[in-house]
């Protein structure tokens, strides 16, 4: 596993966030790591992101990926509304797919869509589009390439 240095992304406009989609994919997390902060209109997730930049997201099958500990934050949100998420399982592992934005009619705000595999969404009433992804220190070699091209039988 070569040495990379964490990311350190910032997302204020549409084509930025696709940047920080891009690199989130597949990174898991679990509900008790999803915090809004309602007096700090902030709302944040600790998740375990696969390395993608990595060799350009290319990887032979046995040869082994990374994933980084990271954080997540949006600033600036006003509400938080969630569909299939339930802090009920401790253990239930969510796997985002991806962070859309929808503008709303008089801009800088609107809301931001965190979507998970197996229909589960957030909707993030936002102010304004101000988002940040760090990743830790915390690093650990992984076999498990996630593939949306595999099939379970």
């Amino acid at each position: 596993m070569a040495d990379m240095k964490p990311l350190r992304l910032i997302a204020e406009d549409k084509d930025d966030l696709t940047v920080i989609s891009a690199a989130i994919q597949d990174a898991v997390t679990k509900a008790e790591h999803l915090k809004y902060e309602a007096r700090r209109h902030r709302f944040s997730i600790e998740l375990n992101r696969f390395r993608w930049e990595e060799k350009g997201g290319k990887r032979r099958k046995k040869e082994p990926g990374a994933r980084v500990r990271s954080l997540l934050a949006f600033d600036g949100v006003l509400s938080v509304k969630s569909l299939g998420i339930s802090k009920a399982d401790p253990d239930m592992v969510y796997s985002l797919l991806a962070i859309e934005f929808d503008p709303a009619d008089e801009p800088p705000g609107g809301i931001v869509r965190i979507v998970f595999a197996g229909d589960g969404e957030l909707a993030l009433d936002v102010e304004a589009l101000d988002v940040t992804l760090l990743d830790s220190e915390y690093e650990w070699t992984t076999r498990h390439t996630p593939s949306h091209e595999r099939r379970k039988r």
